[in-house]
């Protein structure tokens, strides 16, 4: 569904309707009006009214929030963009930030302090000028288009968030095609580690998205470790899970196969190639389950 215009309010802008008019963008590049809507509006199939207009109604571009009872669970209008878009369960899955956005712009500082439980200043030492002027910036006008400066910022946003849940859904899909889980054995007992072979087509980041893939599995919490090909070169990468401290890789710097350890002993990387040498230069770096 396509948009000849999106309109959103008036006065102060929050994340949520700027990131929903950004995702909007990305499939229908077209003005943004700041403004209250009409009836006509509203019923406009053209139209895309966002975080006003108390109607939420996707079919004919409707997205508000506001009129949810008080006990609705925590859902703004960039919740109703991505569920129309058919991405919500990804980004509630692989957006960190996505939760808390919701609870801070329907239930508040307060409650979204003590939901995260921490405290209220907390939540605003983490507030970046880059928010803060973009949002100023775009409460400051009454109508955007193309060549604008902040609209082709929004555009590359909305763009960038979309391409990010496409592409790691496909990644996803891929480990958990070619993805295999070793159980290494070592002197100093058994551990787990994600690998994965050198196929044809590998992104420019060959570890993208191991760790996103480990989240969706029942047994994460048992990985201790990643091997991946090595963009630089024939062979793998080693390095720990979640900084498992498990792994120490220090313990194999001096093997003739491995040319780079971390002083801290989190990654290293080597000319191996062969499965069994590999478990081998894991075996030799497991020091013990913490």
């Amino acid at each position: 569904m396509t948009f000849s215009r999106i309109l959103t309010h008036p006065g102060g802008s929050h994340k949520d309707e700027f990131l929903a008019c950004c995702l909007l963008l990305a499939g229908s590049p077209v003005p943004i009006l700041r403004r209250e809507p009409t009836a006509e509006d509203l019923a406009d199939f053209s139209t895309a009214v966002v975080d006003v207009g108390d109607e939420h109604a996707p079919e004919r571009g409707n997205f508000d929030h506001h009129q949810f009872p008080k006990d609705h669970p925590p859902t703004c209008a960039l919740s109703l963009v991505l569920q129309h878009l058919g991405v919500y369960e990804d980004a509630r899955k692989f957006c960190d930030w996505l939760e808390t956005a919701e609870w801070f712009d329907t239930r508040g500082p307060v409650e979204t302090a003590r939901w995260l439980g921490v405290e209220r200043e907390t939540l605003f030492k983490l507030n970046s000028p880059i928010d803060t002027t973009l949002l100023r910036r775009f409460a400051g006008v009454r109508e955007l288009g193309p060549g604008e400066p902040l609209w082709e910022v929004m555009r590359w946003i909305g763009e960038d968030l979309l391409g990010y849940l496409k592409n790691l859904r496909e990644r996803l899909n891929s480990i958990g095609e070619v993805g295999e889980f070793w159980e290494i054995e070592s002197p100093n007992g058994p551990f787990k580690v994600l690998f994965l072979p050198r196929t044809e087509s590998m992104p420019d980041e060959p570890s993208a998205g191991l760790a996103r893939f480990i989240e969706t599995r029942p047994d994460a919490g048992e990985i201790a470790g990643l091997v991946y090909p090595d963009r630089r070169g024939a062979g793998y990468g080693l390095s720990r899970h979640n900084d498992h401290l498990g792994l120490d890789f220090t313990r194999i710097q001096d093997c003739e196969d491995v040319h780079f350890a971390h002083a801290r002993g989190f990654v290293a990387k080597t000319t191996a190639t062969d499965p069994a040498r590999l478990r081998e230069l894991l075996g030799k770096s497991w020091v013990s389950r913490p």
